[in-house]
């Protein structure tokens, strides 16, 4: 994987000297090899990863590498395409240390520092009805570090909107140490004290570019369309202030000028009035032929998508009837969006339409949709164009995202003679979208680096592509950054003298040349074709991954061992190392996997919902838990998959007694326990942990409506308080004259996930058994639904009956089932005055999150979802096995749960109220423990 055959040593007084720093400092070769990887084609290995906590530690990096002569990059997201977030030197972190978020002027503004992603920030500004400019697809994991560094702009933001237009002020820090805050009184005066040098360099240059005309008229003609290809100079012309101009001359610079420590940006008007569609043409000259009459009509955004495109996202699950229907030969399509403030402005849009679509070569009539469901499928298939494109590139190959801009007028005839290099090179199954609107579209090719024919290949491919955009007035990056892809063809694109100030800029501030270097500027023309990453085939559950990192902000392990693309890219780093024979290598990774790669993964799955390309990394990790497991282990868990009743309630006998006796025993048994048998295998007691429950019932009814499986988790966990889930479900049912009926057998079942989880795989056949036959005979054939009251055990069963392929039965999580069934029959209570719910990666998977809310709103007046709620890691006993795991992934959410102060706590899983519990200190129960109580408390005023 590594372009190197083995690991470079770090020098030993440099990772002192970080140390002393106060960062954080990684230079195992997981540590090394994890954080190589971002979602280019590129990979350099660092000497090590410091994770930067604060200003005073960049600064002291900084100082440390300067003195030692080794170059530094910063690294947040990782959702760079071009190569620009790599480095062989130090790989600073600012991903886990700055993620502050402050919104200021009722919204107006807002500052952020460089952890937080586009889509952290544009939840906070929602309720302020505001939003950012830059709209990327990668908002999901793409940060507020990235956006300013690659001057970010999007679906519909244009160049009006983009980072450099809506900067309102940044806090930078220089490569001397020197903090300046742009947007705070007298700061250019600061800047000439403090740094004179670089004060009058960049009134020197502002006057060189202004003195050109030559210049002047080719920044006003490559900055007329989206352009991110070398420094933007721009900024010597809309700005005189050297402090204004430096800050708009960082906005783009790649990290190759200074840090970003915060920005401020002005934010624009959240148009909540949305209609979308689908303009399908018979070909591409067509759809890019109506351009000019769409824009008229005020569209916001217009996406372009090629044939190869379209039958790709014919394969997303999320693709609208439509659009599998279409028998796609040389078709194109445009996804069009009218975005307005009020709904008079969107219904006068929408009645505008028709004459417009009446004028357009159409293959089908178009339609616009309002409804929230259809626009989410469409926008989705959108963004997750590219990864579903590269995820489905055959396996070895590397994928290659471009991106370029050219006037509109000239997007026909660009896209047509791109078509004819990919077959005059023999790039098959290429693709092309993009912003269509603003001339700016991004093509993908796949491939395969490690050979010489086709590093041949793709060097003749890329001189031809840039002849042609520039031959068009086009530039050679519009969105993506310069990165490694284009530094080699900056002089090209601007000519010797931009070129040269460009360098002069770089020397200015960066004269040591440690900051990034080789990336946006260089000297090697070959710059491009050196350090490509190669792609090993690994476990097919993770194979088609492109290291995009979507999935790393829902990961609850992201902060304390390793994301989800971490875990993949170091299987493919122990393949390569297997490969070139490079054991101890192998063997050392695997090592460290044991805990940073499989006992610290929560299995959640949660990446499955942010990844393109649907992979649950949890997959793969419970297969090689399966592998590692032991045979004492799998006759242990398979005698108890036999007798489960009696397992069950021993387990909650067991927490009781803990829970009567001192503090200190229960835990010096457990201590020992771990101690001889493993941290991975003993649960570690905590005096935080309840009781034990009661023994599941069994209830028989004449009529029953649903077949009620209660979870296991009830026997071994007791209640908060009360009666717990189980009896607030049978008497929220009975008040509204729901029928409800068991399993005979219900005590000795489970869901099955303990064993699946765990990779315990004998167990779980002996289970999943059980299960089946129990629930075909109790729900008659799957006549009735089985309805389970943890959202965890709910999807448990959805998985284990799938497995048995007894797909006529069917299950429903319990919050759901009163939701339609129950809910509308129940009598008017007194609620709670508030309560803050905690939503599951279960019931996100399951997607009855609406349904929570919903019984939530019935149950108290004010519900409060944290805007940091993620997965919380516990896991069924992961948070026992790992309760710094827990911690980690729960950190957040408390904050937010002590900021809201609500007067109850409740989520929809029993392990998950024990692991909020924790973390907040607050008693969590179930969300139909809390309606119960509100439904009793007065009594009954008539139905809901």
């Amino acid at each position: 994987m590594s372009p190197t055959d083995t690991l470079v040593a770090p020098d030993v007084s440099l990772i002192t000297a970080l140390e002393q720093s106060g960062a954080h400092v990684g230079t195992r070769a997981t540590d090394r090899l994890a954080g190589a990887h971002d979602a280019s084609h590129y990979l350099l290995t660092p000497q090590a990863v410091a994770t930067a906590r604060g200003i005073d530690d960049v600064s002291r990096i900084m100082a440390a590498t300067r003195a030692a002569g080794v170059p530094m990059t910063f690294r947040s997201g990782g959702t760079s395409l071009s190569g620009q977030a790599g480095t062989d030197g130090i790989l600073v972190d600012t991903r886990k240390g700055f993620r502050r978020i402050d919104v200021l002027e009722g919204g107006m503004l807002v500052r952020s520092q460089p952890g937080a992603t586009v889509r952290a920030v544009n939840v906070r500004l929602a309720r302020h009805g505001r939003k950012l400019g830059p709209d990327p697809a990668s908002e999901i994991a793409c940060t507020i570090g990235g956006v300013v560094a690659n001057n970010s702009s999007g679906m519909s933001c244009g160049t009006h909107a983009n980072t450099y237009r809506t900067l309102e002020s940044a806090l930078l820090v220089l490569p001397t140490g020197t903090v300046v805050d742009t947007g705070a009184p007298g700061a250019d005066q600061f800047l000439r004290e403090r740094e004179p040098a670089l004060h009058e360099g960049l009134e020197r240059l502002r006057d060189r570019v202004r003195g050109n005309p030559d210049s002047v008229a080719t920044l006003h003609r490559l900055h007329a369309i989206k352009n991110t290809m070398g420094y933007g100079l721009n900024s010597f012309l809309d700005h005189t202030e050297p402090v204004k101009i430096l800050e708009h001359l960082v906005v783009g610079s790649e990290g190759t000028l200074a840090f970003v420590a915060e920005a401020t940006f002005r934010t624009l008007p959240l148009l909540t009035h949305v209609a979308t569609g689908l303009l399908v043409f018979e070909t591409l000259a067509d759809a890019t032929a109506s351009l000019p009459a769409l824009v008229t009509a005020g569209f916001a955004a217009i996406e372009l998508m090629d044939a190869a495109s379209l039958r790709v996202a014919q394969r997303d699950p999320e693709a609208t009837s439509d659009l599998v229907d279409l028998t796609v030969v040389g078709h194109a399509a445009l996804l069009v969006e009218y975005q307005e403030e009020s709904l008079e402005a969107l219904d006068a849009r929408i009645a505008e339409a028709p004459g417009v679509f009446a004028s357009l070569p159409l293959a089908s009539p178009a339609v616009l949709s309002t409804d929230a469901a259809i626009r989410a499928h469409l926008w989705h298939i959108r963004k997750g164009l590219f990864t579903a494109v590269a995820g489905a590139r055959p396996s070895g190959t590397t994928a290659l995202l471009e991106d370029i801009a050219v006037p509109v007028d000239r997007l026909n005839e660009t896209c047509t003679r791109l078509i004819a290099l990919f077959d005059r090179h023999g790039y098959e199954g290429s693709v092309i979208f993009g912003h269509a609107k603003d001339g700016n579209i991004h093509f993908l090719i796949n491939e395969r680096f490690d050979d010489t024919a086709n590093l041949t290949r793709y060097e003749a491919f890329t001189d031809d592509m840039v002849d042609l955009v520039l031959s068009q007035g086009g530039t050679l990056k519009a969105e993506h950054g310069t990165g490694r892809i284009m530094a080699p063809f900056v002089q090209r694109q601007y000519g010797a003298e931009l070129y040269d100030v460009m360098w002069e800029v770089k020397r200015l501030l960066d004269p040591e040349m440690l900051l990034n270097p080789g990336v946006l500027l260089t000297d090697d023309p070959k710059a491009h074709t050196r350090n490509l990453k190669t792609a090993p085939t690994v476990e097919s559950e993770v194979d088609r991954c492109v290291e995009c990192g979507y999935c790393e902000p829902v990961c609850p392990s992201k902060d304390i061992t390793l994301t989800p693309r971490e875990r993949i890219v170091l299987r493919r780093e122990m393949q390569s190392a297997r490969d070139r024979g490079d054991e101890d290598l192998a063997r050392t990774l695997e090592k460290e996997y044991g805990y940073d790669g499989v006992q610290t993964c929560a299995v959640d799955g949660m990446c499955q919902t942010a990844c393109p390309v649907l992979i649950n990394t949890g997959d793969l990790v419970r297969r090689l838990r399966a592998e590692n497991q032991n045979a004492i282990m799998q006759a242990g868990w398979k005698a108890a998959a036999h007798g489960w009743d009696a397992v069950s309630s021993i387990g909650g006998v067991a927490l009781s007694l803990a829970d009567a006796v001192p503090t200190a025993l229960p835990a010096f048994a457990t201590k020992v326990g771990r101690g001889i048998l493993g941290t991975d295998t003993v649960p570690q007691y905590t005096a935080d942990l309840p009781g034990g429950g009661k023994r599941r019932k069994t209830i028989a009814a004449a009529e029953p409506r649903a077949i009620y499986f209660s979870s296991c988790t009830t026997t071994m966990f007791g209640p908060v308080e009360g009666d717990g889930v189980s009896e607030s479900f049978l008497r929220l049912c009975e008040r509204a004259g729901v029928e409800i009926a068991t399993p005979d057998d219900l005590p000795s079942l489970c869901c099955g996930t303990p064993w699946k989880s765990k990779g315990l795989t004998d167990g779980y056949a002996v289970m999943k058994a059980k299960v089946t036959a129990s629930l075909l005979g109790a729900t008659d054939g799957g006549r009735l639904p089985v309805v389970c009251d943890a959202s965890s055990c709910t999807e448990g069963l959805e998985i284990l009956l799938d497995a048995a392929k007894a797909h006529e039965i069917r299950v429903v999580d319990a919050v759901a089932f009163v939701d339609e069934h129950v809910l509308p029959h129940l009598p008017v209570g007194e609620k709670a005055r508030s309560v803050t719910l905690h939503p599951t990666c279960s019931s996100t998977h399951l997607g009855i999150n609406p349904a929570l809310n919903r019984v939530a709103a019935a149950a108290a007046e004010t519900v409060v979802i944290p805007e940091d709620w993620g997965c919380c890691a516990f896991a069924g006993d992961r948070g026992m096995l790992h309760p710094e795991l827990t911690a980690s992934a729960t950190a957040k959410e408390a904050a937010d749960v002590a900021d809201a102060a609500s007067d109850a706590h409740a989520s929809v899983n029993r392990t998950c109220e024990l692991g909020m519990t924790r973390a907040t200190g607050n008693d969590y129960q179930h969300i139909l423990q809390l309606l119960d109580a509100a439904v009793n408390r007065t009594p009954t005023r008539g139905t809901r």
